[in-house]
């Protein structure tokens, strides 16, 4: 296989000469194809595995096309983007990825990317829109996907459903918000005054899941779906700190379909992002850019879906006592 002999799928060999890569061997002299340069790609954390899910998808699809990428996470109390972006740049690469960057912040200053398209740099953005940016961006539905969870829930039922979403200053978050108050006045006939008392705003950690559903279970609610799987272990948990049970007493919907979260206790239900079309878009984007070609400047909206699992179920019969 490492000999080049030919019988050998070329995407079998790629896969184990990345796997090479990976381990730090050298590859044999013959197979080292000159890089068509380096690609950076900027995460805020590699916590949630959401994100090493995206930079996976991203890296290989680099690859593919012979570029090398190279993967700058941000960390508390340590770099942070704008340092990880110069780093980068002195670094020369072709291009960069950001996900879930300052670009999502509604309050952060958008020149850092207009000085870095001063400088020659092309970029793509996932994960947070902003009109001020002149780049492509790539984004699931966050709307369409409250909405999905929110029909899923009020069919089993459930009348008293809550929301757990990071900050408010985050583009993700308000469309969420706008998504889960549609659903709650087009399914429930909420108004959105009704529906604000049911969301509330927390960490997009474990800890913050279960601080939130834990504010959203005393105000009586059977239902809680989160802005991340990670966010839903922590409501799973707060639920069972409370002695009730998941999905008999509450339901919990998360937000990704992260690696291995069809295997918890009980298996989540979720909503899908689609982390491969994702990805791939991005990656063609920038590379449409890189070769001279500008990709549109405008959002690429990727459908999610629902991932019914173990973890929701028909509404409790007393709820009205609850509530």
């Amino acid at each position: 296989m490492l000999n080049g002999k030919p019988g050998v799928a070329t995407a079998t060999r790629e896969s184990v000469l990345a796997a090479l890569d990976v381990l730090g061997y050298e590859r044999p002299v013959r197979l080292r194809r000159r890089s068509a340069g380096l690609v950076g790609l900027i995460t805020p954390e590699l916590d949630n595995p959401i994100f090493p899910a995206l930079a996976q998808v991203i890296g290989q699809a680099l690859t593919r096309q012979g570029y090398t990428p190279v993967l700058a996470t941000q960390t508390p109390g340590g770099s942070t983007e704008d340092e990880l972006t110069d780093m980068l740049v002195e670094r020369g690469v072709a291009g960069i990825i950001f996900v879930s960057g300052l670009h999502a912040d509604t309050t952060a200053d958008t020149r850092r990317y207009d000085q870095l398209r001063g400088k020659g740099v092309p970029y793509v953005l996932i994960n947070g829109f902003s009109p001020k940016v002149q780049a492509p961006f790539v984004s699931p539905d966050d709307r369409a996907a409250m909405q999905l969870a929110v029909t899923h829930l009020a069919a089993l039922g459930h009348t008293r459903i809550g929301l757990a979403v990071g900050p408010k200053r985050f583009v993700p978050v308000l469309r969420k918000i706008e998504g889960f108050q549609k659903g709650m006045r087009e399914r429930l006939g909420l108004s959105p005054e009704e529906s604000e008392e049911l969301i509330q705003h927390s960490l997009y950690t474990l800890e913050g899941g279960q601080a939130a559903a834990a504010s959203l279970l005393s105000r009586g609610c059977t239902a809680v779906v989160c802005a991340s799987d990670m966010m839903a272990l922590g409501a799973i948990r707060a639920a069972r700190q409370q002695g009730l049970q998941v999905p008999r007493d509450v339901s919990v919907v998360g937000f990704d379909d992260s690696p291995l979260i069809a295997f918890t206790d009980p298996p989540l239900t979720t909503i899908r992002q689609p982390v491969q079309a994702m990805g791939q878009a991005a990656v063609r984007a920038l590379l449409e850019e890189v070769g001279g070609t500008p990709a549109p400047h405008s959002e690429f909206v990727f459908m999610p879906e629902l991932v019914v699992r173990g973890s929701t179920a028909s509404a409790p019969p007393a709820q009205p006592d609850r509530a």
